[in-house]
């Protein structure tokens, strides 16, 4: 049991969810993805009178309100049953330097508390990053017509061009936005939130 306490290597993780997730799709049709799981969240719970969240939710999303479901309680035993109370999350050295250099201190948690918390909220930076980042985010996964666990998993193991397309554009994305965007935030409030 001792084997599941210790971080799988890339070369075993990989192929797994690399072998799983095109066997359930081939086997029952189904595609993975969270982006769309919140529409039929609201459709279930809240539908506000809009006629976006008027269809037949229990036909169409409860396969994905499971999938989320089994997301959240398998990053808990992950993350607090199987996982170590010592565990952080690794950097490298020349990242924690580049964000120092930004003005980022904490490193203790999953996320920078320096970026990511309600005190951040406080600062231009940290709000452009929070409210603005999960803004983009979400239009940008409706947009794209999944997010980056639908057309990277589901969408490559189906070989669809367009989620090789969004793939290659969220890579894309990501890195101006660790390379450009986010120093000139940091940068713009005098090296930190």
């Amino acid at each position: 049991m001792e084997f599941l306490r210790q971080p799988w290597p890339w070369w075993v993780a990989g192929p797994l969810i690399g072998l799983v997730v095109p066997a359930v799709y081939w086997y029952s049709g189904r595609v993975w993805g969270i982006s769309s799981s919140l529409r039929h969240l609201c459709a279930a719970t809240l539908p506000a009178g809009l006629d976006y969240f008027r269809y037949d939710w229990k036909a169409t999303g409860s396969w994905h309100l499971s999938m989320v479901l089994g997301v959240v309680a398998g990053g808990f035993l992950g993350g607090r049953v199987l996982g170590r109370p010592d565990d952080v999350v690794a950097i490298h050295a020349d990242t924690r330097s580049a964000l120092q250099a930004m003005g980022v201190q904490d490193f203790a948690g999953m996320l920078p508390a320096d970026l990511f918390s309600l005190a951040s909220l406080s600062t231009p930076a940290g709000l452009v990053l929070v409210v603005g980042g999960g803004f983009l985010v979400g239009f940008g996964a409706r947009w794209a017509g999944g997010c980056t666990s639908g057309h990277a998993i589901s969408g490559l193991a189906s070989l669809q061009r367009s989620s090789l397309a969004a793939v290659v554009g969220f890579f894309v994305g990501g890195l101006l936005s660790a390379h450009l965007l986010l120093p000139l935030l940091l940068g713009a409030t005098g090296g930190g939130p």
